[in-house]
């Protein structure tokens, strides 16, 4: 019989900002799955780790790459579609021999999540429940004491890998906006913030709610590019209250 896999988002990376579900099921946990980068230890593992028993069985999936090959890249899909299917047969083969698997899901799973790859390709062969968690955007957003939304507000969601144009375009069409994977876009997003008048809004967070945090105002930012945990946030509740 087929053991259950769970797909337990860990919250942005402080451990006390987990879930009181996804604690427990942690701590009952004998086998933890996990993506990391090669040679690293790995950011969802790492903020699992007090919650885990001693002892506990784990599946390490090391990424092939992570921000090496662009995403216009031919070789990303195909090399990422063959890394995510391979980790979803070796995830299969361990849930039938019996016994519950949780894999491990930096924010929450279902929101630019690796762990929605192995959902798609395991979900009908295997007993699967998803513990949400809170996404990295909430917990930055929190750590920079910048509400977002009030009243009929529409929030935007923005990859910072969008054409240049298109970003201005969205961020004129919003009242607030969430920039993500900035990165070595971060000089594209300035200059989209600048043309939509909205860079004295701009709040920069990298590493929110984890070791290093730091947040500044994103006229203040200096340099060219951004690590991997970065955003931008853009604050609505520009109406009355």
């Amino acid at each position: 019989m087929s053991g259950r896999l769970y797909v337990v988002g860990v919250g942005p990376g402080d451990p006390e900002l987990m879930t009181l579900k996804a604690a427990r099921v942690l701590g009952a946990a004998s086998v933890v799955a996990f993506f990391a980068k090669a040679g690293r230890r790995g950011h969802a593992r790492t903020i699992a780790d007090s919650h885990l028993a001693p002892g506990v069985e784990e599946l390490r999936f090391d990424y092939p790459f992570t921000t090496e090959v662009s995403l216009a890249d031919p070789r990303y899909l195909a090399e990422m579609g063959d890394f995510y299917g391979a980790c979803a047969e070796r995830l299969s083969a361990r849930l039938d021999r019996g016994g519950d698997v949780a894999l491990l899901c930096e924010g929450d799973p279902f929101f630019y999540g690796s762990a929605m790859y192995l959902y798609d390709r395991l979900t009908g062969r295997h007993p699967i429940e998803v513990v949400p968690g809170v996404t990295g955007m909430s917990g930055c957003w929190a750590r920079a004491g910048a509400p977002m939304t009030h009243g009929d507000d529409v929030l935007s969601v923005l990859p910072g890998t969008l054409d240049e144009d298109v970003l201005v375009e969205r961020l004129l069409g919003c009242d607030a906006a969430v920039i993500m994977k900035v990165g070595s876009n971060l000089a594209k997003i300035g200059r989209a913030l600048d043309r939509a008048g909205l860079v004295a809004r701009a709040v920069y967070v990298e590493r929110g709610a984890m070791a290093g945090e730091r947040i500044l105002p994103f006229a203040a930012l200096e340099g060219p590019a951004a690590p991997y945990f970065s955003l931008v946030l853009v604050p609505g509740r520009r109406g009355s209250r």
